[in-house]
């Protein structure tokens, strides 16, 4: 029964007990500087390509780093993780999902909370750069995307352990949460940037939609529906949900991996916190802070975060 009962997380002041302004702060005011990474360009069997940002400290131990939605491979969350495992003598693998990190990909397809494809061609990356022991970690969407990844077949033994930050692990809740209170904020966010993203596809592929169906888009609801769903094989929105939820692989996984999620994440449903699913599991820990925000987890005096702090104790425990 690998429930976590009791997080030692504490936030460092009471205003960091707000999710929103740890959030904020975390994603918006914090900044870290990524460490001195080569850029690799990625050939894909499908004829597009993926930016992998990478440090080699050694062979023994990498670690790779999985952002979140709209986000990319130099994310505050992401550079403040690579600093605190290449200190740890950790080669440092942070990738960009289609689309993300400044480069428009070459296909329709664009990336989602399952795209485990694409998580595969960095791993066997890794592998090709001599590394004999791979950690993952994965913020929000890329958290989903390691437990899908860990979920759906079988894994490779090299592949030790994994951690899931704010994991939105039934993104169908989540969707509904976005929409509610000062949540429609990140909405509206996400959507401004999802949208342009829209526009410049319709750009390269004007048969996939046309401007004026792209500016009347309202919801995740309907840009799933409308574009996520049928650029990449699924049926609806709803079939979408279903297939790329973690919720539903979390029982298939045989490889150690911590989800830690808050219980203030204004991102996450509340279906994001798996009890009885990790309670089933020897391999699924869960952990849910009572504090934290979404990928935030500030500490006083300290540029670090305290999700990178866990995901090593977590590793080292295993």
């Amino acid at each position: 029964m690998p429930i976590i009962e009791k997080s030692e997380y504490n936030t460092p002041s009471l205003i960091h007990r707000n999710p929103h302004f740890s959030t904020i702060y975390a994603a918006k005011i914090k900044q870290v500087s990524p460490p001195d990474y080569n850029t690799e360009t990625l050939e894909l069997s499908d004829g597009d390509f993926l930016n992998i940002d990478y440090i080699i400290k050694g062979q023994d131990k990498a670690l790779i780093l999985c952002h979140g939605l709209e986000g990319d491979s130099r994310r505050t969350y992401n550079n403040s993780c690579a600093n605190y495992f290449a200190a740890q003598d950790f080669s440092v693998f942070a990738w960009n999902n289609r689309t993300c990190g400044g480069r428009m990909n070459r296909l329709p397809k664009m990336y989602h909370h399952g795209s485990i494809d694409d998580l595969d061609a960095v791993v066997q990356f890794a592998f090709s750069q001599g590394m004999k022991s791979v950690y993952l970690i994965g913020y929000s969407m890329g958290g989903a995307q390691v437990l899908n990844y860990l979920g759906k077949g079988e894994t490779d033994p090299r592949i030790k352990a994994a951690v899931a930050v704010s994991a939105p692990t039934h993104i169908k809740t989540c969707s509904e949460t976005l929409k509610m209170g000062f949540n429609k904020v990140y909405l509206n966010n996400f959507k401004k940037e999802i949208i342009n993203k829209l526009k410049q596809k319709v750009i390269q592929f004007p048969e996939l939609a046309n401007i004026d169906k792209i500016n009347a888009l309202h919801s995740f609801d309907e840009i799933d529906d409308y574009f996520t769903a049928p650029m990449h094989g699924f049926i609806d929105k709803d079939d979408y949900y279903d297939r790329v939820s973690p919720e539903f692989v979390l029982q298939n996984i045989s490889t150690p991996v911590l989800i830690f999620n808050a219980l203030d994440d204004p991102f996450l449903g509340d279906r994001c916190y798996p009890i009885s699913q990790a309670k089933e599991s020897d391999y699924v820990y869960l952990e849910m802070p009572k504090y934290g925000g979404h990928c935030a987890f500030p500490l006083k005096n300290s540029s670090q975060s305290y999700a990178e702090i866990r995901a090593l104790e977590f590793f080292s425990s295993i």
